[in-house]
């Protein structure tokens, strides 16, 4: 099943079961996928293509909730957390900080990188591994602990 097929389903569904939350996630969500679609001229994108339009979205909802609890909005933070959460449900799975640590010692042993001033070109080959899977800024910390270390 596509990731336009899965979110047309569960949008059927959160209007049968009156969940608001969900709905305008969805239909959010559905928006994005849309205006990248006019974006290319009208073609179809392709599930990767859904998949990284769903990974803005959910990096969007990440920086707002730190910048909302740094103006201590808790409130609003609490309400994109919830957002993320739906959101989080169309994305692969999320690789654990130990598996993105043994990509980067494999790149960096690979590339024989050894100062913080080669950390563009470890990402330049870590990023590609990970797509979709992690936050480019966990990447990007991890791989300056290894360097730096």
């Amino acid at each position: 099943m596509s990731v336009l097929d899965t979110l047309n389903n569960d949008l059927k569904e959160a209007l049968r079961a009156g969940d608001k939350r969900r709905l305008e996630v969805i239909r959010g969500l559905k928006s994005d996928i849309r205006y990248k679609e006019i974006e290319a001229k009208g073609s179809e994108l392709s599930d990767a293509d859904m998949i990284a339009v769903i990974a803005s979205a959910a990096k969007r909802r990440r920086e707002s909730i730190e910048q909302f609890r740094k103006g201590g909005r808790e409130d609003l933070a609490t309400k994109e957390e919830s957002e993320l959460e739906i959101i989080s449900t169309y994305l692969p799975k999320q690789l654990s900080d130990d598996e993105i640590r043994e990509i980067v010692a494999e790149v960096i042993a690979a590339s024989g990188a050894s100062s913080p001033a080669d950390t563009g070109k470890v990402m330049k080959e870590v990023m590609p591994k990970v797509k979709g899977k992690a936050d480019g800024n966990r990447v990007k910390q991890m791989v300056a602990e290894k360097l730096t270390a």
